[in-house]
């Protein structure tokens, strides 16, 4: 797999999470028992992108054309390839 490919599912991941925290902050106000809740889940959606843009901006330092066998142990790439397609399959609700 090359860091070009692993960017696109970086942005795709990266692009749920932004509408999970849109849904998130909309849903703050539809009721006062729930808003805190809901808050609180923005905010955790908040970090995760964080995460996700210090990952793409970690990657954007190599050669697209790279193979991110030699960036990653193959653990790591394995662990970080289940968290990006877990993240990318999620719906607004599960989130």
């Amino acid at each position: 797999m090359r860091v070009k490919e692993l960017l696109e599912l970086l942005e795709e991941a990266i692009a749920n999470v932004k509408v999970a925290i849109v849904v998130s902050k909309q849903r703050i106000f539809e009721s006062p028992h729930t808003s805190w809740e809901f808050t609180q889940r923005s905010l955790e959606l908040e970090d995760e992108l964080d995460r996700l843009n210090k990952i793409k901006d970690y990657l954007l330092k190599f050669d697209p054309d790279k193979n991110v066998e030699k960036i990653f142990s193959e653990e790591e790439l394995n662990e970080l390839l289940e968290y990006l397609t877990a993240l990318r399959e999620m719906k607004e609700h599960e989130f």
